[in-house]
Protein backbone atom coordinates (compact mmCIF):
# COMPACT_ATOMS: atom_id res chain seq x y z
CA UNK A 1 0.00 0.00 0.00
CA UNK A 2 2.82 2.31 0.76
CA UNK A 3 4.41 2.14 -2.29
CA UNK A 4 1.45 2.54 -4.77
CA UNK A 5 0.58 5.45 -2.65
CA UNK A 6 3.86 7.04 -3.37
CA UNK A 7 2.87 6.81 -7.09
CA UNK A 8 -0.74 8.41 -6.11
CA UNK A 9 1.26 11.18 -4.70
CA UNK A 10 3.96 11.45 -7.82
CA UNK A 11 0.37 11.55 -10.07
CA UNK A 12 -1.04 14.12 -7.89
CA UNK A 13 2.06 16.02 -8.68
CA UNK A 14 2.24 15.18 -11.97
CA UNK A 15 -1.44 16.09 -12.61
CA UNK A 16 -1.03 19.41 -11.11
CA UNK A 17 2.15 20.29 -13.63
CA UNK A 18 -0.03 19.55 -16.03
CA UNK A 19 -2.83 21.80 -14.98
CA UNK A 20 -0.19 24.67 -14.65
CA UNK A 21 1.12 24.08 -18.21
CA UNK A 22 -2.10 24.46 -20.35
CA UNK A 23 -5.17 26.53 -20.17
CA UNK A 24 -7.13 24.46 -22.03
CA UNK A 25 -10.44 24.08 -19.99
CA UNK A 26 -10.79 19.88 -21.27
CA UNK A 27 -7.27 18.98 -20.61
CA UNK A 28 -7.44 21.26 -17.36
CA UNK A 29 -10.65 18.98 -16.90
CA UNK A 30 -9.66 15.76 -17.14
CA UNK A 31 -6.02 16.24 -15.06
CA UNK A 32 -8.32 17.52 -12.36
CA UNK A 33 -10.28 14.60 -12.33
CA UNK A 34 -7.89 12.18 -12.00
CA UNK A 35 -5.64 14.50 -9.71
CA UNK A 36 -8.93 14.10 -7.10
CA UNK A 37 -9.24 10.34 -7.99
CA UNK A 38 -5.73 9.87 -7.22
CA UNK A 39 -6.49 11.79 -3.53
CA UNK A 40 -9.31 9.36 -3.24
CA UNK A 41 -7.30 6.32 -3.65
CA UNK A 42 -4.37 7.65 -1.65
CA UNK A 43 -6.93 8.34 0.84
CA UNK A 44 -8.86 4.65 0.43
CA UNK A 45 -4.90 2.81 0.34
CA UNK A 46 -4.10 4.37 3.87
CA UNK A 47 -7.72 2.86 5.30
CA UNK A 48 -6.34 -0.31 3.83
CA UNK A 49 -2.73 0.27 5.46
CA UNK A 50 -4.07 1.83 8.85
CA UNK A 51 -6.96 -1.36 9.10
CA UNK A 52 -4.11 -4.18 8.62
CA UNK A 53 -0.86 -2.13 10.55
CA UNK A 54 -3.19 -1.19 13.12
CA UNK A 55 -6.87 -1.39 14.04
CA UNK A 56 -8.84 -4.35 12.03
CA UNK A 57 -11.76 -2.33 10.17
CA UNK A 58 -15.25 -3.11 12.13
CA UNK A 59 -19.20 -2.87 11.18
CA UNK A 60 -21.74 -4.20 13.23
CA UNK A 61 -25.46 -5.20 11.82
CA UNK A 62 -26.65 -1.73 13.87
CA UNK A 63 -24.54 0.23 12.06
CA UNK A 64 -25.51 -0.85 8.63
CA UNK A 65 -28.95 -1.20 10.02
CA UNK A 66 -28.95 2.23 10.96
CA UNK A 67 -28.75 3.54 7.25
CA UNK A 68 -29.58 0.59 5.12
CA UNK A 69 -32.43 2.02 4.24
CA UNK A 70 -30.77 5.24 2.29
CA UNK A 71 -27.90 3.24 1.08
CA UNK A 72 -30.71 1.06 -0.88
CA UNK A 73 -32.51 4.82 -2.03
CA UNK A 74 -28.89 5.98 -2.97
CA UNK A 75 -28.35 3.50 -5.00
CA UNK A 76 -32.01 4.10 -6.79
CA UNK A 77 -30.69 7.41 -7.40
CA UNK A 78 -27.43 6.13 -8.78
CA UNK A 79 -29.40 3.95 -10.98
CA UNK A 80 -31.43 7.03 -12.42
CA UNK A 81 -28.21 9.00 -13.20
CA UNK A 82 -26.95 6.26 -15.21
CA UNK A 83 -30.06 6.23 -17.17
CA UNK A 84 -29.96 9.87 -17.68
CA UNK A 85 -26.34 9.16 -18.65
CA UNK A 86 -27.36 6.49 -21.07
CA UNK A 87 -30.15 8.58 -22.42
CA UNK A 88 -27.60 11.45 -23.01
CA UNK A 89 -24.99 9.70 -24.96
CA UNK A 90 -27.70 8.22 -27.13
CA UNK A 91 -29.08 11.33 -27.98
CA UNK A 92 -25.81 12.55 -29.39
CA UNK A 93 -25.20 9.43 -31.43
CA UNK A 94 -24.35 10.69 -34.93
CA UNK A 95 -24.09 14.52 -34.14
CA UNK A 96 -21.08 15.74 -35.69
CA UNK A 97 -18.87 17.97 -33.43
CA UNK A 98 -20.15 16.00 -30.46
CA UNK A 99 -16.75 13.89 -29.76
CA UNK A 100 -15.72 15.87 -26.64
CA UNK A 101 -18.84 15.77 -25.02
CA UNK A 102 -19.72 12.27 -25.60
CA UNK A 103 -16.59 11.75 -24.53
CA UNK A 104 -17.21 13.23 -21.00
CA UNK A 105 -20.72 11.85 -20.93
CA UNK A 106 -19.07 8.16 -21.29
CA UNK A 107 -16.99 9.34 -18.05
CA UNK A 108 -19.64 10.47 -16.70
CA UNK A 109 -21.76 7.13 -17.05
CA UNK A 110 -18.17 4.72 -15.82
CA UNK A 111 -18.13 6.90 -12.88
CA UNK A 112 -22.36 6.49 -12.14
CA UNK A 113 -22.26 3.07 -12.68
CA UNK A 114 -18.53 2.42 -10.18
CA UNK A 115 -20.40 4.39 -7.83
CA UNK A 116 -23.71 1.88 -8.07
CA UNK A 117 -21.40 -1.24 -7.68
CA UNK A 118 -19.51 0.09 -4.16
CA UNK A 119 -22.57 1.04 -3.21
CA UNK A 120 -24.36 -2.81 -4.29
CA UNK A 121 -21.27 -4.38 -2.78
CA UNK A 122 -21.88 -3.27 0.03
CA UNK A 123 -24.61 -6.09 -0.13
CA UNK A 124 -21.86 -8.85 0.20
CA UNK A 125 -20.37 -7.06 3.52
CA UNK A 126 -24.29 -7.07 5.00
CA UNK A 127 -24.77 -10.85 3.89
CA UNK A 128 -21.28 -11.63 5.64
CA UNK A 129 -22.08 -9.89 8.92
CA UNK A 130 -25.32 -11.45 8.92
CA UNK A 131 -23.80 -15.03 8.55
CA UNK A 132 -21.33 -14.79 10.74
CA UNK A 133 -24.14 -13.13 13.47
Amino acid sequence: MRKWQKIEDASVSSTGQMIEKTENPLLRLVMEIIQRDSQMHYRVQEFIADSIEHKAVSLTPDELVAVWGMIENHINLEKKTVEIAEQAIASLKGQQGMIVQEYLLNYLLEDEKKHNDLLKNLEDIKKGIYRSV
